[in-house]
């Protein structure tokens, strides 16, 4: 026991920024990824001692996340927002402020599969039969799914144009 939790603890430690990330891309805000990670993490201890010998950890996790964020969106209550600003994240520190805004604005605006589609593929770095799994979908759907999100996304974000980035 003390075993499977210092190994459950390790993948823990090396994975959660990543899979906040992630969350944070396909939900848009901070908190719901947080719960959408916690619920993620509950459920992988529970499944750990199969999963982390039979299945990647990572494709079981990214499933659980898809999954709840998919429960997530289909709450009433989801429509509310916060009005503190987000956190600034050190994986977004190639772009500006004003950047990354209006690229959040554009995810935010796209249809949950297509932003979870968008998300898997672009940001986790997965192969389109990847976030077919991930997704429980077809191939051709997420292929659609990803087109009709990189053009609305492409529509969303012509204008905008690279801001430099402020030295500190």
């Amino acid at each position: 026991m003390q075993r499977r939790d210092a190994e459950f603890t390790e993948y823990v430690a090396a994975r959660r920024t990543h899979l906040r990330r992630t969350a944070y891309l396909m939900c848009g805000d901070w908190h719901t990824a947080d719960d959408l990670v916690q619920t993620a993490l509950a459920k992988l201890y529970v499944a750990w001692p199969r999963i982390h010998r039979d299945v990647p950890p990572d494709a079981y996790v990214r499933r659980i996340l898809v999954r709840a964020n998919i429960d997530e969106s289909r709450r009433p209550w989801r429509r509310e927002r916060a009005t503190e600003e987000l956190p600034e994240s050190p994986a977004e520190e190639t772009f500006a402020v004003e950047d990354r805004e209006q690229v959040r604005a554009a995810l935010a605006r796209l249809a949950p599969g297509q932003r979870t589609a968008v998300v898997l593929r672009y940001w986790a770095g997965l192969s389109v039969e990847e976030v077919a799994r991930d997704m429980e979908c077809s191939i051709g759907t997420v292929k659609s799914q990803t087109a009709r999100a990189i053009a609305r996304l492409r529509d969303q974000l012509s204008a905008l144009e690279p801001t430099p980035r402020r030295e500190s």
